[in-house]
């Protein structure tokens, strides 16, 4: 962790310091090596929550574009007494959640409840592949208005883990060799919608200064809860628009039917007289 208490106020890890953990008030150890981020450890690398995983230099990086005091803020349910140290939590009740190693999809769906009003930002640069699977699916996709694009088969694009997820999760691939290249496609972030247009799947483009200014200044929680409105909008009017052409070569069939039945209607009726 970043933080830890020093006579009751947040202080970051250095040599020879010693703190208690916000979340737990047990005692922290300062962890000062050149190969990792100084930060506080519990003894016996002990965890007061079971959803924190090691923090690698992305995690930080990522976590300085943000107030300090935003950063590691606990969480508590006021009905459970649980608590949990979200990485983010804006002003405005945005968490954010910066995840680089593998998730079961059981925790997954455990913080997407507990935070409630949450985006999630992946380190896309874990599995070699994830990349050109997404490029591959952008491209092939249809571009619904620009920067927002339509992908077909989002199994073949995204990791499984994160499909069917209820709140936004963003993709992050940028490396060391891409940020060097302004032009480079990975310097891009990549929002996986929840929810769907038909059987496809949303993608939307971000920059990644556009992306850290909404979430500063309040303006994301709006974008998406009117972006979902418009989706879910969208959708209806392919329902409906699907209802009206159904209807429509209903009649064609009846009226194909009634005109190669009319013969025999006919024949039928002058032999009844």
């Amino acid at each position: 962790m970043r933080f830890a208490l020093i006579d009751d106020k947040r202080a970051e890890a250095g040599p020879g310091l010693k703190g208690s953990c916000p979340g737990c008030e047990q005692p922290v150890i300062a962890k000062c090596g050149r190969q990792r981020s100084h930060h506080w450890a519990h003894r016996n690398d002990k965890k007061c929550d079971f959803w924190r995983e090691p923090e690698t230099e992305w995690h930080r990086s990522w976590k300085n574009n943000f107030p300090s005091e935003w950063q590691e803020v606990i969480l508590p349910d006021q009905q459970t007494g649980e608590k949990h140290i979200a990485d983010i939590c804006t002003d405005y009740g945005l968490v954010i959640e910066f995840q680089h190693s593998h998730m079961h999809p059981q925790e997954r769906t455990s913080r997407e409840n507990f935070y409630s009003d949450m985006v999630w930002v992946v380190d896309g640069t874990r599995l070699k592949n994830d990349y050109k699977r997404l490029l591959k699916g952008k491209d092939n996709g249809r571009a619904l208005k620009p920067g927002v694009f339509l992908i077909e088969f989002p199994d073949e694009c995204f990791p499984l883990m994160w499909l069917g997820s209820p709140v936004p999760i963003i993709f992050d691939f940028q490396d060391s060799d891409s940020i060097a290249d302004v032009q480079d496609m990975r310097n891009y972030l990549y929002c996986l919608f929840p929810i769907k247009v038909g059987p496809s799947a949303v993608l939307t483009v971000w920059s990644r200064n556009d992306f850290i200014n909404m979430t500063i200044n309040g303006d994301w929680l709006l974008w998406v809860s009117r972006s979902m409105h418009e989706l879910i909008q969208y959708n209806k009017d392919i329902q409906n628009l699907n209802e009206i052409r159904r209807q429509q070569q209903q009649n064609i069939a009846l009226v194909q039917f009634m005109k190669r039945t009319a013969p025999y209607r006919t024949t039928n009726r002058r032999r009844r007289f």
